[in-house]
């Protein structure tokens, strides 16, 4: 294919400068004569972090710089988390590939040695309706007797991981994908302890652990670059969860998750929880993946009610 350079847009922060070089590198190697450059943005989700994200625009506050970049031809592709893009992406993009899945289970981070039994109330740091809705359900589980209050918490995972240490929450709620790609699961953190809830218990946010890369639709070169890297199974899970949140009209300040993963019998089986006005629903869907689609409108029905 034609060489020459492939610009990859990716905001600044370490964990998505880390996602986007998977990308770089696994163009690279598929394509010898292709170079990959980073172009770093910050967008209003980063500049603007003692907000929810409700109050100035919802998940798009973390694609729109880049789906600009793409039309105008100043970024080639842009790396994002799956479960941050908006349902709608900005006319004439599209994405063109979706890696293998990393862990899509959230992680529970705790100070070692800090005891949490016996108190009265629990804070957790989670500015996630879907985390938090959640959590107060299992709580009384993990903690006998205590009251578990969320708290707000934005910023990157170290900053997170900061106010966790300085007292600043009990706990904090974070991606186990986000974890282990930044390389905190290696033991390398030992002031930290990390539980893991799975899929089932805890239900994750739709295209949790997934990474989509947006380009232009057309754009062969780019496309073909990225071929290499693509998982048939990881975009099907991803455009079926996708698929439930459209049909739920989910924003980004919902209480709202749904996973789904391929079976080894050729059956995808399907997770979803939906808490809207104080009600909790969940199902749990088994079928053949070949009917991914049918699976997902099923899903959304029961979680609407």
């Amino acid at each position: 294919m034609e060489g020459g350079v492939i610009r990859i847009g990716t905001r600044k922060s370490d964990l998505a400068v880390i996602q986007t070089k998977l990308v770089a590198d696994a163009i690279e190697k598929a394509c010898p004569d292709i170079r990959t450059e980073l172009v770093l943005r910050q967008t209003m989700g980063d500049k603007i972090l003692g907000k929810p994200l409700l109050e100035f625009g919802g998940k798009g506050v973390f694609v729109s710089e880049f789906e600009e970049g793409l039309a105008k031809g100043e970024i080639d592709l842009a790396v994002h988390s799956a479960k941050d893009m908006p349902m709608d992406l900005a006319e004439g993009l599209a994405i063109v590939a979706v890696p293998e899945r990393e862990d899509p289970r959230d992680v529970l981070v705790t100070v070692a040695g800090r005891e949490l039994s016996g108190k009265k109330e629990i804070a957790i740091g989670t500015s996630s309706p879907r985390r938090q809705v959640q959590i107060e359900a299992i709580g009384p589980k993990l903690w006998p007797g205590a009251a578990v209050r969320c708290e707000m918490l934005r910023g990157n995972v170290n900053t997170r991981l900061r106010k966790l240490e300085e007292g600043g929450y009990d706990g904090i709620l974070l991606a186990a994908a986000g974890l282990k790609r930044l390389g905190f699961l290696d033991g390398s953190l030992p002031q930290f302890q990390f539980h893991f809830f799975d899929c089932e218990t805890f239900i994750p946010a739709g295209g949790q652990g997934i990474l989509a890369v947006e380009g232009r639709e057309g754009d062969e070169r780019a496309e073909t670059a990225c071929r290499a890297m693509e998982d048939p199974e990881a975009r099907l899970c991803l455009l079926t969860e996708r698929k439930v949140l459209r049909l739920l009209n989910a924003g980004c300040h919902e209480p709202i998750g749904v996973f789904s993963r391929i079976l080894e019998d050729g059956q995808m089986e399907l997770f979803g929880i939906c808490g809207r006005k104080g009600v909790v629903r969940k199902t749990h869907l088994t079928g053949p993946a070949a009917q991914a689609e049918e699976l997902a409108v099923q899903a959304a029905g029961e979680l609407d009610g």
